[in-house]
């Protein structure tokens, strides 16, 4: 397939990259192709080395989530009017969109995995401009596929077990918050099981790409150190009070996986196994 990576030198994207291995890959970031841009999207769906895509995988986005509260004009143009401008150009040429998108488009205030088919109700700006950009590009080609994510860590970029590390060689004890829920993921899982996807001829439908099982930062925090040979006991709970931020985060961010069903395809691994096989990749180190 030729394959167009948008955000393909970012964390997820680099990993995306590499899964697609023996594809016809194109990778692009922000300083080559400005997907605010209609027609730049355009161009780059109808040369991909002289001829359309098969296929985008769009894993631009703004994620400053604390930024977009008093920049939300800004992240709306790149997470909803972005994914609207590519959808329409792999329209264009008959090719399906893969669009990226998060847990935020949730509120938080569940008890039970979220339903791929569940409402969406955004309480951040970054929440909604994502939603708009789910919205927006599904309404633009009806061959778009919406995978949903949280809680993403990699080889590459800022990720909550790298702070981890790095802080456990500043300080004695750590402090993490043990009322937000959700489900650790490994950008090589996630990459792995949108190459599946695509390879599946799947060309429309809402998945969400995260591991399997559920913990919350403090269990993330102390299985993480765990695995780096530290004392876990060195992790202390606490709860989101004394961590305000400008943007809400959801305190349930737990998503479903029955989707996959639909396509024949497994869910996710445990996400302990992925931590575990990433610190064996050497993927995992203090930033």
């Amino acid at each position: 397939m030729r394959i167009l990576v948008t955000g393909g030198t970012g964390m997820l994207g680099v990993d995306v990259v590499d899964a697609l291995a023996g594809h016809d890959v194109r990778a692009v970031g922000s300083a080559e192709l400005d997907i605010r841009d209609a027609e730049a999207c355009m161009r780059a769906a109808t040369d991909h080395g002289g001829a359309p895509v098969d296929a985008i995988v769009n894993c631009a986005a703004y994620t400053r989530v604390d930024d977009a509260e008093s920049d939300e004009g800004a992240a709306f143009a790149l997470n909803a009017l972005g994914p609207a401008n590519l959808a329409a150009a792999a329209r264009a040429v008959g090719a399906v969109l893969l669009q990226v998108s998060t847990d935020y488009v949730f509120d938080g205030d569940a008890s039970a995995p979220y339903a791929e088919d569940a409402p969406v109700a955004p309480v951040s700006a970054y929440g909604r401009t994502k939603a708009e950009g789910e919205r927006l590009a599904r309404e633009a080609n009806p061959d778009t596929i919406v995978v949903r994510t949280a809680w993403l860590y990699g080889a590459g970029g800022p990720s909550f077990p790298r702070t981890m590390l790095r802080l456990a060689g500043e300080r004695e004890t750590l402090t993490v918050v043990d009322d937000q829920r959700g489900q650790p993921t490994w950008t090589r899982d996630l990459a792995a099981q949108l190459r599946a996807l695509l390879e599946a001829d799947v060309r429309s439908g809402v998945f969400h790409g995260t591991n399997e099982g559920q913990a919350t930062w403090f269990d993330f925090a102390r299985a993480v150190f765990a695995e780096a040979g530290l004392d876990p006991e060195r992790v202390r709970p606490t709860d989101s009070a004394g961590f305000v931020r400008p943007a809400p985060r959801p305190a349930w961010s737990v998503l479903g996986h029955d989707g996959w069903a639909a396509a024949d395809m497994t869910p996710m691994r445990d996400w302990r196994e992925a931590l575990h096989d990433a610190f064996a990749r050497g993927e995992v180190t203090a930033a």
